[in-house]
C-alpha cells in the first residue's frame, strides 16, 4: 500500500505543481486571451457536456484510434520486411530517409487532393505521420535480433509464421513499443491539426471555433481536455505495454537484482 501511495505521489506531484503555479500566476488576470484558471474551470463543465463529448470528442477518437492502428499494421509489417533483408533495407533506406523528412501537416493539402476533405483525409494525416517511429523502431529492432537465438530457433526447425512470431517479433517488441509510444503523441497532434482543415466536428474544429468567436475561456477548456486526451491514452498504454512487455521488464529486473 505504502509503495502504491509513493507511486501516485510522484505521478501527481509535478502536475500539482503546475497547476497551482497557473491558479496563482493567472489569478486577478484581466487579460481576454489569458483568462485565470478559475474561470477555465468553471467554464468546462458547461462547455464539455454529455451531448459536445459525442459530438466532437468521440469522432476525434474514432479518428485517432484508426490512423494509429493503421499505422501500427502497416510500420511492423513494412519494418519487419526490411529490417529482415539486407538488399532490401539498402534500397528503400534513401527513399525512406526522404520521406521520413518531410513533416505530415505540410502533406495535408496533398492528402486532401486525392482523399477529399472527410474522414478518410484525417485518417490518413495521421497515418501518414504514425507510421514513420513505429516503421524505424521495427526496422532497428528485427536488426538487434540476437543471431545466436535465430540459429537456435533454425536448427530446432522453427521457421516461417513460428519463427516470425516467436523469436524476431518477441525479440523486436521492445523496440517496437517504442515507437508506438512515439506515434502516440504524433497522432494527437495530427487528430488535431487534421480537424483544423474543412472539418465540421472534432476537437481540433471545436477548439478554432471558440477562438474565432473569441470564446477565450472555451478555448481553454478545448487545450484541457486536449490535456486529458492524452494522459489517459498514456496511461492506458503502460497498462498494455507491462501486459505484454511483462517478460521483458522482468527480465531487466531480475539483471538489475542480480550481482
Amino acid at each position: 500500500m505504502r509503495s502504491v501511495l509513493l507511486r501516485a505521489l510522484h505521478v501527481l506531484a509535478l502536475p500539482a505543481l503546475l497547476v497551482t503555479l497557473w491558479w496563482f500566476a493567472s489569478d486577478g488576470s484581466t487579460d481576454v486571451f489569458w483568462p485565470p484558471l478559475r474561470t477555465i474551470l468553471q467554464t468546462f463543465p458547461d462547455v464539455w457536456t454529455g451531448e459536445r463529448l459525442r459530438a466532437d470528442v468521440l469522432p476525434s477518437m474514432v479518428r485517432l484510434l484508426v490512423g494509429y492502428a493503421s499505422a501500427a499494421v502497416m510500420g511492423v509489417a513494412v519494418g519487419t520486411v526490411i529490417g529482415s533483408y539486407r538488399r532490401v533495407r539498402a534500397f528503400c533506406e534513401p527513399v525512406l530517409e526522404f520521406l521520413r523528412a518531410v513533416p505530415p501537416p505540410v502533406l495535408v493539402p496533398v492528402i486532401m487532393l486525392f482523399a477529399g476533405i472527410g474522414d478518410t483525409m484525417k485518417i490518413a494525416v495521421i497515418a501518414s505521420g504514425c507510421v514513420w517511429p513505429i516503421l524505424l523502431n521495427t526496422v532497428e529492432g528485427v536488426r538487434a535480433v540476437d543471431s545466436v537465438m535465430a540459429e537456435t530457433a533454425r536448427s530446432y526447425g522453427i521457421t516461417g509464421v513460428a519463427r516470425l512470431r516467436s523469436v524476431v517479433l518477441r525479440a523486436a517488441s521492445p523496440q517496437i513499443f517504442a515507437g508506438l509510444r512515439q506515434a502516440l503523441s504524433i497522432g494527437i497532434i495530427l487528430m488535431v491539426i487534421s480537424e483544423m482543415f474543412a472539418a465540421s466536428n472534432g476537437i481540433g474544429f471545436t477548439i478554432v471555433q471558440f477562438q474565432r468567436s473569441f470564446a477565450i475561456p472555451d478555448m481553454w477548456t478545448g487545450i484541457l481536455v486536449l490535456g486529458l486526451l492524452g494522459f489517459l491514452l498514456s496511461v492506458v498504454f503502460q497498462l498494455v505495454e507491462r501486459r505484454v512487455l511483462g517478460w521483458y521488464h522482468g527480465l531487466r529486473a531480475s539483471s538489475r537484482r542480480s550481482p
